[in-house]
């Protein structure tokens, strides 16, 4: 069915096709964008159209039409479009963010494209042809942060290298890329991986854990609870702070996070124990955030909310990530717990494939019995001596 003005402004998140390859593509977070999909010489073709509602579903369908005419006559509409000028590695980086962001799964993917790219890449080759951005240019860009911020100026030579393919999938470039790691830049730089040692979030040892949280237990406010449940929970803080009602079963004792919340894009469940629901106050509305700012209404509480709570706590050498690493010291120390539970408690994905290929259930039965006993952890009852890894 084509689409209507009605259903463009209204359609929920996905593909919605209006026919003859139109697409509106709408993200979890409501932003819309138009996508013609076409084949060329039996190659797949997306070409962006614009976003709703700066480009109307007339607009669109009219730039859809034109398009077709273009691929009627045998040209391809993304080629000729970018053939008209020659192209700066600044436009060629915006097109590719623009033509990816359809299937990426948020928005801040592609704000922290942008961001690294700004920073570190366009003030001293953003202008420059990207046909004839040579090998200089890019060690250029990656010199002042290779040392300093080797994780970030890894990410910046990949996101280079990856405008510079783009550009020659495009036609507009030829040669090979110099951005490539393996057999050319890897010659000129050190591994990013022997220049600084990673540089983990600080974390509580273990075994403290139980006089930390007695302390943290005698704190009030929203905060302070956010920061507890975190805790006994080993989730990530932006998972906290996002937590609706819609996402607890309190009768099964269950928090199961979306998969557009999640790093891994994957849904999670959460075993939660009578402590952690403790932490969770009177039931709300399903919509309404469980951990929802005292100061603004019906807004999260902010990123450095439960940061502030360490501090006023006199804990600035620790950081709120950094209780994940304290859980994992703690189960693979303490424990008899597989290491794919431990995994599993922490949303990580399993890197040995033929593991993860194994590794089909969640262990949620496993992880219950794990969480119980890292929340008796943090109560100082000796849970270790009785414990039986299932």
């Amino acid at each position: 069915m084509p689409l209507s003005a009605q259903k463009v402004k209204t359609a929920g998140p996905g593909r919605h096709g209006d026919g003859r390859g139109l697409f509106l593509y709408v993200k979890p977070s409501g932003a819309r964008s138009w996508v013609l999909r076409y084949q060329v010489q039996r190659r797949r073709r997306d070409l962006g159209l614009g976003a709703f509602p700066d480009v109307s579903l007339a607009m669109a369908r009219e730039r859809a039409s034109e398009a077709r005419r273009l691929i009627a006559e045998g040209e391809d509409p993304i080629a000729k479009k970018h053939q008209a000028k020659p192209k700066t590695f600044k436009d060629a980086a915006l097109e590719l963010i623009e033509s990816k962001r359809p299937g990426w799964k948020s928005a801040k993917h592609a704000a922290q494209w942008t961001s690294t790219l700004e920073t570190y890449a366009f003030a001293k080759i953003g202008r420059l042809q990207v046909a004839r951005i040579q090998t200089a240019d890019v060690i250029a860009c990656l010199t002042p942060i290779w040392s300093d911020k080797p994780e970030t100026a890894n990410r910046v030579r990949q996101r280079i290298e990856a405008v510079i393919d783009y550009a020659s999938a495009l036609g507009i470039r030829e040669g090979d890329n110099p951005a490539r790691w393996r057999g050319h830049l890897d010659n000129l730089l050190p591994k990013p991986t022997k220049v600084n040692a990673v540089n983990h979030h600080p974390a509580l040892p273990h075994a403290e854990i139980a006089d930390f949280m007695a302390d943290l237990s005698d704190r009030s406010g929203v905060a302070a609870r956010a920061l507890e449940f975190t805790i006994l929970t080993a989730a990530r803080s932006g998972e906290t702070r996002g937590m609706t009602w819609a996402e607890v079963d309190l009768e099964n004792g269950v928090w199961t996070i979306p998969a557009e919340r999640m790093k891994a894009g994957k849904e999670h469940r959460v075993p939660l124990t009578p402590k952690a629901i403790a932490c969770l106050g009177t039931h709300g509305e399903d919509a309404a955030l469980v951990f929802e700012s005292e100061s603004k209404p019906g807004k999260a509480i902010s990123d450095m909310s439960m940061t502030a709570v360490l501090r006023r706590m006199k804990r600035d050498g620790i950081t709120v990530h950094g209780f994940r690493s304290t859980f994992r010291d703690w189960a693979g120390e303490t424990t008899s717990f597989p290491r794919e539970v431990i995994e599993a408690a922490l949303a990580h994905g399993l890197k040995d494939k033929a593991e993860a290929a194994y590794a089909r259930s969640d262990l949620f039965d496993k992880r219950r019995k794990l969480m119980e006993g890292w929340t008796n952890a943090a109560k100082a009852i000796d849970f270790a001596a009785n414990l039986v890894a299932v």
